[in-house]
Parts: structure tokens; C-alpha cells; sequence
């Protein structure tokens, strides 16, 4: 087994393609074919299934995958000593989390940390659909839903608080009613979230003007004076054009958890940066 056939391998378990895995590493998609068959000749398993959706791994590959994670941290270790750079951290770090967490919360943190690790490489994926750890669809998620995937270490980072908001030329609305005033809120795929419930159990009578899954877009046209909107007061506050309304009921909050795959509990990157996450949200527990 060669050790160059380990980084082909990591390679395609974080694209999920041997197209992706060639983007990575610079080389071409029949050579990754190539590489991970030599690969699975060498240890006498098929390491992928193919789907619709690009390469799943085999119960073997996720074998595989925990040594080779090892196995690279070892050998980015052992280059960084022999360079005198004992300390550094190298490598790519694929989190997950959704449009105005990303923005808002998580940018800001990414930013502090590649100050201090500059060597790592941060793929900041946003998006409304919940990404699935046990595929490699990236390697730290950020959720407000907690995780029942097998295999999963998951914490609690933070709690989520959330009130309602409007432009200040937007009229109050009264609450029980809500007649003539417009509703901004989830789409019908997530109509039965919390706030979105509450919402509309406190302005019964309000009609939706704007619907999205995206809190970003909602906040935007909230801003310009579209209607009324339950936001996570950590977006809704950093909004200079938007007050809070008191409707005489909190809107429920969120808990948000951090989730990730056992096999990369030894990847000293992705603890690195769980550790500058938690220290700066206010929560020291931290614990692997």
C-alpha cells in the first residue's frame, strides 16, 4: 500500500468524485480511477459504492478512512518538525452551516482562526439542507436540529434567541390579529418550524408577502420595509434599518449543535477550530 494511494483516497472521500478529488490534488479524473484501484487492489476491498450522488464509501472504506486520517496527520506532523514548524496546521477544513449563520457568525470566527493557523484551508458551504456527516458531505456542520446519524459526536454550542422585527415606517402590528399587516416568513418547506408556527399563531389574520428558506433574504427585505419578520436577533440586531417589535410573547428559541464524523475526532485541525469556536461563542465545553 502506498502512501501517495492514502492522499488519492482522502482526496475522493472529501469531493465525493474522482473529478472533484482531480480539482483537489491537480491531477486528472483517469488518474484518480486509476490510483483508487490500485488502491483497492492492494488491500483486496472496494472502498466505494457509486451513486446517483457521487461516491459513497463501503463499510471498508470507512475503515480506511479513520487510519488514513491518522496516517496524514502523522505525516503532515513529522513534515512540519523536520521544517522546524512543529506547531503549524496544514490542510483543508469543509464546514456546513446555513446562509446567515455562515455569514454572520461563522465568517467572522473562520477570519480570527486562519490568523492564526494560516496554513488551513476553510470551504464554507451554506445552504438550508441538512448535510450528511456519514457521507463526507463535509467534515463539521453547524445545525439547529441535533444529530441522530450513527457515528456522529455531536455538542451543543450555543442557544439561538429570536424576536420580531420590522422597518421603522412598517406599522405595528396588534397581536391576535394581525389584520393588514404583511407576514415575512419560511417557505412552505419549512412552514412548520417553530417561529414560523408562532408567527402565525400571533397574527392570525396577516398574509405572506415573502416567503424563503434563505434568513438572509428575509432580512433583506425586511429591511426595506416588506413587512414583518421573526429573526435570529443575532442577524436582526446587526440590521440598522430594523427595530424590534413586542407582540407580548417571545418568539421559541433554537439550540445550535456542532456535529461531527468519529473518524475525524483525531484530525487536529478541525479540534483546533472547535476549540476557537467555543471559546468565542462564551462556552467552554468543548469536550471531544
Amino acid at each position: 500500500m502506498e502512501w501517495s494511494d492514502l492522499k488519492i483516497f482522502l482526496a475522493i472521500v472529501r469531493a465525493g468524485t474522482l473529478g472533484g478529488a482531480a480539482r483537489l490534488t491537480g491531477q486528472t479524473q483517469p488518474t484518480m480511477g486509476r490510483r483508487l484501484r490500485a488502491l483497492e487492489a492492494a488491500i483486496g476491498h472496494t472502498l466505494f459504492q457509486r451513486t446517483s450522488d457521487g461516491l459513497v464509501l463501503t463499510d471498508a472504506g470507512s475503515t480506511v478512512l479513520s487510519h488514513a486520517v491518522r496516517v496524514e496527520e502523522d505525516m503532515l506532523a513529522l513534515e512540519r518538525a523536520l521544517a522546524g514548524r512543529a506547531g503549524v496546521l496544514e490542510g483543508l477544513l469543509r464546514i456546513s452551516s446555513s446562509d446567515w449563520f455562515g455569514a454572520h457568525v461563522l465568517s467572522p470566527l473562520i477570519a480570527t482562526f486562519r490568523q492564526i493557523h494560516p496554513g488551513v484551508s476553510v470551504e464554507l458551504v451554506t445552504d438550508s439542507r441538512l448535510f450528511n456527516l456519514a457521507r463526507r458531505e463535509a467534515d463539521l456542520v453547524f445545525r439547529i436540529t441535533p444529530f441522530d446519524e450513527p457515528d456522529i459526536v455531536q455538542r451543543r454550542l450555543m442557544r439561538l434567541d429570536y424576536a420580531v422585527y420590522a422597518a421603522p415606517q412598517v406599522p405595528k402590528p396588534v397581536a391576535g390579529d394581525g389584520s393588514g399587516c404583511t407576514l415575512i416568513t419560511m417557505d412552505s418547506a419549512f412552514a412548520d418550524i417553530p417561529d414560523a408556527q408562532w408567527l402565525r399563531r400571533l397574527l392570525p389574520r396577516a398574509r405572506v408577502g415573502f416567503a424563503s428558506n434563505s434568513r438572509e433574504a428575509q432580512a433583506t427585505q425586511c429591511s426595506a420595509g416588506t413587512g414583518v419578520a421573526v429573526l435570529p436577533c443575532l442577524l436582526g440586531d446587526r440590521m440598522p434599518q430594523l427595530r424590534r417589535i413586542d407582540l407580548g410573547e417571545t418568539p421559541p428559541g433554537r439550540e445550535v449543535f456542532v456535529g461531527y464524523h468519529r473518524d475525524l475526532r483525531h484530525l487536529a485541525r478541525l479540534r483546533a477550530f472547535i476549540d476557537h469556536v467555543f471559546a468565542r461563542a462564551g462556552n467552554e465545553d468543548s469536550a471531544y
